[in-house]
């Protein structure tokens, strides 16, 4: 199981619907328009066939409250922010702490994804990096952490957030 978190609004719902479709297509070919989303009230439950089958469980942001009650059989974590809202990094950063401080995800493979970076308002990752002190909870962190720039919306490290899953759920059996 791979958890999706992040606050409302960063673009989890899009990017689980890209991801089936960029993995439906092997990575090749235009994504063309985005499909509609709306937020997230609850829990949905996606499977991306990426050489094997991955269940995303992506909680809505609304319910950061009662996170921890989906933690259990989570072998990596997908927690987005929107790079174009620096007003939201710090409230997600607290978010991502609290994450990182569970027992129960100890063991689970952590991809931070620093979304909307088609926007033009966009801070660039090396800020981001160093608002949130994100070198700092690195070496703090018990999970191997790996950070990523994409776009939901234009697709954009699509393929890398998809080759990262395949590895991690190869690694982890």
């Amino acid at each position: 199981m791979c958890l999706l978190l992040g606050a409302t609004g960063v673009g989890k719902t899009l990017l689980v619907k890209r991801l089936q479709e960029v993995s439906s297509r092997d990575g090749k070919g235009d994504l063309g328009e985005p499909p509609p989303t709306r937020p997230t009230v609850g829990t949905n439950l996606t499977d991306i066939v990426a050489q094997r089958k991955i269940t995303i469980r992506e909680l809505g942001g609304c319910m950061g409250p009662i996170w921890s009650s989906y933690y259990g059989n989570c072998r990596s974590l997908l927690f987005m922010m929107d790079a174009s809202d620096p007003t939201q990094l710090s409230a997600s950063c607290v978010q991502l702490l609290g994450l990182l401080s569970s027992e129960q995800l100890a063991e689970a493979s952590v991809l931070i994804l620093f979304n909307k970076i088609d926007l033009p308002c966009y801070m660039a990752m090396e800020e981001m990096k160093s608002l949130i002190r994100l070198p700092d909870i690195i070496a703090c962190a018990k999970q191997n952490i790996t950070t990523a720039e994409i776009s939901a919306r234009e697709g954009t490290g699509l393929a890398e957030v998809l080759a990262w899953l395949q590895a991690t759920h190869r690694a982890n059996g």
